[in-house]
């Protein structure tokens, strides 16, 4: 098994996290943690995130990565901050190589059988589907995971609680990221709830 696929099979979902304030990430990551939800996708979309990772990793069984990753420096930048492994919302060919070159698990994302071909000729078999419902929901990425039968699937964009399970009955699903398990507003009892929830369902 890859390091990639195994941080994929550690739990059916891996929350999508916009960390607006770094003093609140330790909090929710315990929370997420103690929910059953270890592996945490801090995204880099906000000035926090880089200090978020940081925070997050002082939680025990917490397995932080970093999302929304664009570039070699922004990668340099989440592996400098800690980050266990690295998603990104699409395949360039430097990027992976700086992936590979930090030793890093990678997840890039694909929504295309191109993108999936780049992929396999970079030595990669392990994707996000994304944007999964844009671009196509679950008959899309049936369709595309036929003539690949090698590689395995994390969809996300756009999934929810109740549409999750349909995800993640696909058999080159093994697993889907989320954001809804920590949706704005929610305590961390709440967000502890919706973990227990989201890590209570089967693949």
């Amino acid at each position: 098994m890859t390091p990639i696929e195994r941080v994929m099979r550690t739990a059916p979902v891996i929350p999508v996290l916009v960390i607006d304030d770094a003093h609140d990430a330790r909090g929710i990551a315990e929370a997420l943690v103690a929910g059953g939800l270890k592996v945490l996708e801090v995204t880099l979309r906000t000035p926090a995130a880089f200090d978020a990772i940081r925070r997050m990793n002082l939680v025990p069984g917490a397995i932080v990565g970093a999302g929304t990753v664009l570039n070699r420096e922004q990668l340099e930048q989440a592996v400098g901050a800690g980050a266990e492994f690295i998603v990104s919302p699409g395949l360039t060919e430097p990027l992976a190589h700086a992936a590979q070159a930090a030793g890093k698990p990678f997840l890039p994302g694909v929504a295309t059988a191109g993108d999936i071909m780049r992929g396999l000729d970079l030595g990669l078999t392990h994707f996000k589907f994304f944007p999964a419902e844009a671009a196509g929901g679950i008959k899309a990425l049936k369709a595309l995971a036929a003539p690949f039968g090698q590689c395995r699937f994390c969809p996300t964009g756009g999934i929810t609680a109740e549409t999750a399970p349909e995800w993640l009955a696909l058999g080159p699903v093994l697993c889907v990221g989320g954001s809804w398990v920590t949706p704005k507003g929610a305590d961390l009892v709440q967000v502890r709830a919706l973990a227990e929830q989201a890590a209570a369902l089967t693949r």
